[in-house]
Parts: structure tokens; sequence; C-alpha cells
């Protein structure tokens, strides 16, 4: 099995011993995002729909990065910290996955890397 690493600067670096993405026998695994602005390294401010905002931008920057898009996304893991928070990080999602959305699931934990309130992985396939 080969094995290719993606980084993009156009979404956050990883703050720890992971990649922003790897790439395998035809599979993408986008790791998960938090809403950090890549830019400045700040966290996106304005409340959860604009932090799934950002993370969805995170995504998306990660999956151009390797020829892919949200059409090709067959599976999304998503993290609240607050399940009261669903609906708004849904509307948000929906807006990336309109038609044929993938497979996911949404669980509640009680913290988050850099104490965010929502954080998303996905799986494509290439």
């Amino acid at each position: 099995m080969s094995k290719t690493i993606i980084n993009t600067p156009q979404a956050p670096a990883p703050i720890g011993p992971y990649s922003q993405a790897v790439k395998a026998n035809g599979m993408l695994f986008v790791s998960g995002q938090i809403p950090i602005i890549p830019a400045t390294g700040a966290l996106a401010e304005g409340g959860i729909k604009a932090e799934t905002t950002q993370v969805m931008k995170n995504l998306q920057a990660i999956l151009a990065e390797a020829g892919a898009g949200f059409g090709q996304v067959v599976k999304t893991s998503i993290f609240v910290a607050d399940m009261n928070d669903f609906a708004a990080v849904n509307e948000v999602y929906g807006q990336y996955f309109s038609e044929n959305p993938p497979a996911r699931e949404t669980v509640a934990v009680r913290t988050l890397p850099k104490n965010v309130n929502v954080e998303i992985s996905c799986i494509a396939v290439l």
C-alpha cells in the first residue's frame, strides 16, 4: 500500500503528530478540523454557525488540495461540545451537502481541542 500525505496552507497546520489528510488506495482520510482560521491561527468567532462554516472551509481546502470536493465525500464524523448546537451545525453542514449527502454520525463530547464547539472529519473516494 502506498500513501500520500496531503497538506495545504489553506487549512490549519496540524496541532499534533498527524497529517491534514492521507491518500491511500483511492481513498482520502481527512483529519478532524476545528474552526481555526488558517491565515491567522485564530479561532473563528461569531457563534456555532460561524465556527461550523470555518470548519467546512478548512475541509474544503484539504479536499481541493487532494483534487477532490464534497461530492466525493462518503462519510463524515461530527463532534459537538453541546448537542443543543446540533440544529445550527446541521444547517451549515447541509449547505455543503445539498444532494446525495454522505453517511455520518454526530456525537456530543465533553471537550474538543482548544475548547472549540465543533470538529468534523471526513472520508472521500477519489
